[in-house]
């Protein structure tokens, strides 16, 4: 069984008809994380929390504020309200702004380049809001994205894991279905969210965290790394992609 046959049968549908392309960002788009991780460690600590690095790999792609205030309920005991979570996240964003400005993930604009050419619509689902980020998004990715297509943190109200994001995402760039959507994760709460959305779900695994927290987050194809996914797309389209590149 193909894993175009494995995601129909564990969905329902009939076909995969892909009409768009729905991408997280940071992980994804941009080689990010390592400065999220570090803004993470830094900001928490100067209230009390204790998150490492790993941590934010594992909750990425979640709202920040949702992230911190399940950090303090944990850590705290106390449950705090959307607005003190707020400030806490401000001083997260304060400090991933000082840090050098990211580079764009290699292979993501010769990827775009191929969905373009193959009339795929494409969006970007992100747990973050930051004005800045959105506006580089604009900025790097111009020619295949505009902001009507752009979903972030302060559109709904269940982030990731939940499917709220991505069927967001599907509404913005033009009411497409489950099965005529691919998500392109890198996060397992967002390889989650990509799923519950039922969407056919593609993990690159750009981070330090295994593989099997990928798939057990429910991924339909894992690959390694950001320009093997853009060299193997027409083969993914297609329905044969060397099946040796998946773990699952």
């Amino acid at each position: 069984m193909t894993y175009i046959q494995e995601y129909l049968k564990k969905h329902g549908f009939e076909a995969f008809r892909p009409k768009a392309v729905l991408f997280d960002m940071d992980g994804v788009l941009y080689d990010s994380m390592p400065n999220h991780a570090v803004a993470w460690q830094q900001s928490m600590a100067s209230f009390g929390i204790r998150m490492t690095a790993n941590d934010a790999y594992a909750t990425e792609g979640a709202r920040g504020i949702d992230t911190i205030r399940m950090m303090v309920k944990k850590q705290k005991g106390r449950d705090i309200d959307e607005a003190e979570a707020q400030r806490m996240y401000d001083e997260k964003t304060r400090l991933f702004h000082m840090m050098p400005k990211p580079v764009v993930m290699p292979g993501i604009l010769s990827l775009m380049a191929q969905m373009k050419a193959g009339d795929l619509a494409i969006g970007v689902v992100t747990g973050s809001g930051q004005r800045p980020l959105i506006q580089r998004l604009l900025e790097d990715f111009g020619d295949y994205l505009d902001e009507s297509r752009i979903t972030t943190a302060y559109d709904v109200t269940r982030g990731k894991p939940a499917p709220d994001p991505y069927l967001m995402g599907m509404q913005r760039v033009g009411n497409v279905q489950p099965w005529e959507t691919v998500v392109v994760e890198n996060a397992p709460l967002g390889v989650m969210a990509g799923t519950a959305a039922k969407a056919f779900t593609i993990a690159v695994n750009t981070g330090p965290l295994p593989n099997e927290v990928l798939l057990q987050a429910g991924a339909d194809l894992l690959l390694q790394k950001m320009p093997l996914l853009s060299k193997q797309w027409q083969h993914f389209i297609q329905g044969d992609l060397d099946c040796q590149i998946r773990t699952r």
